[in-house]
Parts: C-alpha cells; sequence; structure tokens
C-alpha cells in the first residue's frame, strides 16, 4: 500500500498547485500513517482470530502516529466509522481522535429480520442443536464457540449426524480456512462451526441462523455475530444457548487480568447475562445497551415476545430502588444497589457504612431476580441512567426523581429462570418423561450394589444416569453405553442386573420402548480420551497433556471425570508427587467422598477445609472415582 501511495504522489505532481498541494499533504500522511496502521491492523488481526473484543476498538486510533500524520492534513475533514460501538467506544474513539466535538450520523441499530431467542442448555444441547437443524433442513447457519477444541468436537458430531459441516477456527492452515469459507459461500455445506471471529467479513447474505453454543462475552460480540443471519433481509433466526455454569467459566478466565481489564470484562459479561435472562422484549434491550430506544412494547419477533410472562405491579419497590440510588449518591452500579437491599453485610458496603442508609435491608424479602428485572426495566422506560464512562453507575432521571415525588403503577416482568438444575425431561430422549417408578426401582437397585461393594451409591451410577434410563429403557450393554455416564467399563461392571430389571419392567407393564431421535457419537471424542488415557499411563503431567490436546486444565479434568465416571481406571498418584500435595489433604478429601451421599464438588467445598482449592477436590474426586467405582 505504500507503493502505491508513493505512485499516487509521482501522478498528482502535473496538477495545479492547490490540487496538487491538497493531495500531497493527504498522501504524505497516509504514507506516515502506515506504520501505524500496519502494527494496529496486526493487533486487531491477531485478537479477532480469536478473541475479538470491544476493548481493542478505542486502542486503534491512539498512536501518536496517526494523530500526528491526521495533524499534517491540516484542515481537511475528518470521518471516524464504526460498524458497532456503544456510547462510550464512540466517544472513546472521539476523544483519541481529537474530534470531540463531531456530529454524530448514526443509523438504526434495529434489524427487524432478526429473530431473538435464549433457550436453556443443558447436558443434551448438542440434541437440541441437531434437532434446530434438522428442522431447518438445507439453510445455512452458523455455530458460535469459544474454544478452538469445541468446534472442532462439535463439527464431528454434526458431521457424524448427517449434517454438511465444516469447522472454522485461527488454528486451521490458511488454505484449509479458505476453502472453508468457499464450501460455504457456494453451498456444499451447510453449517459452518467456528470461533467468533469467523464471519466478520465473509459475504453470505443468506445465512437463515446464527447459533450461540456458548454465550459470548459482550452484547457487541452477540449483536456482530447475530448480525451474520438474513443480511439479504430474509429470515434470520438467532438462537443462544445459555446457563450459569457458562457464566462461571468465562468469569474464570479472566482471573489473571488486570483490576482495570476485569472490572470492564466483568461489566460486560453482565450485560450479557442481564440480556439473557431477562423476560423483556429482547430487541428493545439490545437496541437500549447501543443507545437507541424502541417504542413498541412488543417486537413480535423474540422469544419473549411471542410467549410473554404476566406482569405485576413493583411500584413500591421502585420507589425503594431510586432512593437507595439516592442515597448511595448516584456513584455506584446496579449489583451493589441491590445487595443494599438485600441487606447484604459485605465488605464494601460495610466500609462505605451503607449498612446505615434506610433502605439497607429493606427489600431482603424480595427475590434477586426480581430486583435485577426491576433494575432493568426502570432503566428501559427512563428512569434510571448508566453512566457511560463508569461503565454502567446508575444516575436517575428527571422520569426518576418525577417517580420519587409523584409514584405511578410500575408492571414489571420476572426475569427467566435458568436454573441449573433444570431438567428438561423431553430432551432425554424417549417419550420425554422420566418414569418415577422405574426411577425409584434403579435406585433401590443401586443401593443394594453400592452396599454390596462398600461404595457411595453414585459410584455405581449417578442420578442422571439413572434418569436416562428411566426414559430410554436400555436392555443390553450395548444400549446401556448410549446413556451419559455409562462406559464400556461401566457398563460390564455393573450393567447386567439394570439391562435385567429395566427388561422385566418394559415387559410387565407393556411398555414400548422409544426410537426417538439419539446423537451419534464420533471417534474423535474417543482419540481425546485415549490420548488422555495413554499419557496418564506414561506418567506425562497434566499441564502437559492439556497442551497437547489442546484443552485448557479445567476442560482436561472435564475428560477425565468423563473417563472414570464411565468406568475407566486413571491413576493420577505420580501427579500428586509431582505437585507436592499434602497428603493429609488427599486424605481428607478422600475419606469424605468415601462418606459422602453426594458427588458435588461445590457441596464438598462447603464441608472441606476452607484452604482446599477446588482444583485438588476435583483431582482426588477423579483418583476416588477411578479407584473405588472401576
Amino acid at each position: 500500500m505504500i507503493a502505491f501511495m508513493a505512485e499516487m504522489k509521482e501522478k498528482i505532481k502535473g496538477k495545479s498547485d492547490k490540487c496538487s498541494r491538497l493531495d500531497t499533504l493527504f498522501v504524505n500522511a497516509l504514507i506516515d500513517m502506515m506504520p501505524a496502521i500496519r502494527r494496529n491492523y496486526d493487533k486487531l488481526r491477531a485478537c479477532v482470530s480469536d478473541e475479538p473484543s470491544v476493548e481493542v476498538l478505542p486502542e486503534l486510533p491512539t498512536d501518536d502516529a496517526i494523530r500526528t500524520a491526521a495533524a499534517k492534513i491540516y484542515d481537511s475533514p475528518v470521518i471516524a466509522l464504526t460498524a458497532t460501538a456503544t456510547d462510550k467506544v464512540r466517544n472513546d474513539i472521539k476523544k483519541n481522535l481529537g474530534i470531540v466535538n463531531a456530529k454524530e450520523y448514526k443509523s438504526s441499530f434495529n434489524r427487524q429480520n432478526l429473530y431473538y431467542e435464549v433457550r436453556q442448555k443443558t447436558a443434551n444441547v448438542e440434541k437440541d442443536i441437531i434437532k434446530f437443524i434438522k428442522q431447518h433442513s438445507g439453510k445455512s447457519g452458523i455455530i458460535y464457540c469459544l474454544s478452538r477444541k469445541k468446534v472442532e468436537d462439535l463439527a464431528e458430531v454434526l458431521r457424524a449426524n448427517n449434517i454438511k459441516t465444516s469447522a472454522y477456527h485461527a488454528g486451521m492452515d490458511p488454505k484449509e480456512r479458505n476453502k472453508t469459507q468457499d464450501d460455504f459461500i457456494m453451498e456444499r455445506v451447510d453449517v459452518i462451526v467456528a470461533t467468533i471471529a469467523f464471519g466478520m467479513g465473509i459475504d453470505k447474505p443468506d445465512v437463515r441462523y446464527v447459533i450461540h453454543y456458548d454465550i459470548p462475552k459482550s452484547l457487541e460480540g452477540y449483536y456482530q455475530e447475530t448480525g451474520r443471519a438474513g443480511r439479504d433481509g430474509g429470515e434470520g433466526m438467532c438462537v443462544t444457548f445459555y446457563n450459569h455454569k457458562d457464566l462461571e467459566k468465562l468469569e474464570k478466565f479472566m482471573k489473571d487480568k488486570t483490576p482495570a481489564e476485569k472490572d470492564i470484562g466483568t461489566h460486560l459479561l453482565s450485560e450479557t447475562a442481564t440480556y439473557c435472562e431477562s423476560s423483556v422484549c429482547r430487541r428493545k434491550m439490545l437496541l437500549h445497551y447501543f443507545g437507541e430506544e424502541y417504542e413498541r412494547a412488543n417486537c413480535g419477533n423474540c422469544d419473549n415476545c411471542l410467549h410473554p410472562k404476566t406482569r405485576t405491579d413493583q411500584q413500591v419497590n421502585l420507589l425503594l430502588a431510586l432512593q437507595a440510588v439516592l442515597a448511595v449518591k448516584e456513584n455506584f452500579r446496579k449489583d451493589y444497589i441491590v445487595n443494599i437491599l438485600r441487606g447484604d453485610e459485605n465488605e464494601t458496603i460495610l466500609s462505605h457504612k451503607h449498612d446505615q442508609i434506610e433502605q439497607f435491608g429493606a427489600g431482603a424479602d424480595v427475590e434477586r431476580t426480581m430486583w435485577d428485572a426491576i433494575f432493568v426495566q426502570a432503566a428501559l422506560e427512563g428512569y434510571l441512567e448508566k453512566e457511560v464512562e463508569s461503565y454502567g453507575t446508575l444516575k436517575l432521571s428527571k422520569a426518576g426523581r418525577k417517580f420519587i415525588k409523584k409514584p405511578v403503577p410500575f408492571m414489571v416482568v420476572e426475569n427467566n429462570d435458568f436454573d441449573d438444575d433444570f431438567d428438561d425431561s423431553s430432551d432425554q430422549g424417549g417419550t420425554g418423561v422420566t418414569d418415577e417408578v422405574l426411577y425409584a426401582m434403579l435406585q433401590d437397585l443401586r443401593r443394594k450394589i453400592a452396599k454390596k461393594h462398600n461404595v457411595p451409591p453414585y459410584v455405581v451410577f449417578q442420578d442422571t444416569s439413572l434418569e436416562s434410563m428411566s426414559t430410554l429403557y436400555p436392555i443390553n450393554e450395548e444400549e446401556l453405553q448410549n446413556i451419559p455416564g455409562v462406559g464400556m467399563g461401566k457398563a460390564k461392571r455393573y450393567g447386567d442386573e439394570f439391562c435385567k430389571l429395566i427388561k422385566r419392567y418394559c415387559e410387565d407393564n407393556n411398555i414400548e420402548r422409544p426410537t426417538d431421535m439419539r446423537v451419534r457419537t464420533v471417534a474423535n471424542r474417543s482419540k481425546v480420551k485415549v490420548k488422555i488415557i495413554q499419557s496418564i499411563d506414561r506418567k506425562v503431567s497434566l499441564e502437559d497433556i492439556a497442551k497437547s490436546t489442546g484443552l485448557d486444565f479445567d476442560e482436561l479434568l472435564d475428560e477425565m471425570d468423563a473417563i472414570v465416571y464411565s468406568g475407566t481406571k486413571l491413576n493420577i498418584d505420580y501427579y500428586f508427587e509431582e505437585i507436592e500435595m499434602d497428603e493429609d489433604v488427599v486424605d481428607e478429601i478422600y475419606e469424605y467422598f468415601r462418606k459422602s451421599e453426594t458427588d458435588d464438588i461445590d457441596v464438598a467445598l462447603d464441608h472441606l477445609d476452607g484452604d482446599i482449592y477446588e482444583e485438588d477436590v476435583r483431582l482426588v474426586r477423579i483418583k476416588f472415582i477411578s479407584e473405588l467405582a472401576n
């Protein structure tokens, strides 16, 4: 590009002085900017390849070389363009470019043809996705995942279930990536499973659906990614799968960031969670986030508007909320205010002496989900404003101050309930309903077998496995291995008695066994598990195993959990020696699981010494299950 600019400079030499002077200044300025442009382009490209972040955008124009070069153009007009930016980001860009007083021209963020939906993410999410794709057979779609491993795994599962699919992420060979793009554009494949970088520049107007397997880190990212759908003005379905565990995982990823980065990241993630959990019109929420108001109460094209919930009058609680915002001098964010209203005596509240204000604990009888709904809808109705520069500090608007003086009815719809213990029986396959009688019989059998082997019942089969058995009615070892948490080892060791009981129950009660769609598994996942097993047999460090398999450490522990719970032994004693884990701690955790009625990690952490880390508990649980269950 520099060569092109130099050529332009030569070509304009013969023109009039006025034209030549202006053009020469412009070209020289661009040439001066090139090193900075290249550096920043590389920075953005590197970021986009794996984790595009709105936080990068304000950095791009700050380079002194760009600012200096821009100044050389004298009074020539300066224009800044952005496709997706909040008020905060736009203000930062204007400051960095020195055009604070520039006029802004915004087109609407409203994509009327897009349908927005958020679904509960369960253990059967892959089955849900396969059903969705087959209901829209032949249409083009993009599925976003956060990790490369998940991209590869999900693409394999979809291909195994006869869906024309390709994976796409930055770790692939460039030629392979280009071929994937071409295949998608030319409709040789229907579905792309990709990390969040994909689709930013691809020109395919007839993408009919965008699925988020993992929630995005920000609403900016969500808007950009869902924006790949329906660019021709036709149908565009945007479906996001959400649960609290994914949220917690993303929060963990931020633990090593600086306090400032963590603060911004947590705020952006909180906005995404609020959007997912709210029962308000999703279009209204999304547009409000970008500083645009949507006047209609019902857009008719999102899950919340098509299936509206009952509203209740929260006039009294809104008054309390607004008074609390004023009482803390309008200097804090929503979560802090909610903690005050619910009477949470945390360190920050006590240090500011906000436990002494009148509103402290006044809303303790109101569920946090309702408070969240009140604050979100108060902002949408114009009673509260979020301070842009401080990422969400709450301020009262004129309407809010007027409400305090003269309260009026305030109808609120409660948030959607994304319970981590949610049991979507319809997704278990088969009849879609757990057979409670059979489930009780299976629990009794499990209890007897556990007593016989002197182990806790969950060591034999977990509750989720029994629930699935009482839905799918497996009657042989092969069918039993299709049950979540049951591998060849457990099927051989414990399966015979369970299959006999289920077969006898079906015959005695004339039960027709289900033929519902079952997700076919893939060999690729087995390859990862085999590599983990072989590496542990060779006593390879778990950190090295994670690196060689493309997993982070938590994902490796997830895979190891699946291996031992399915009935395969893993001897990780060498790793305890390697990390010099205290033998007394190992024994304490091990003994806890031997006596406990549950293998739940959170319950274990509550009962164990406060200095014991979650990672250590997970490792010892793997050792325990491996030795006693297998």
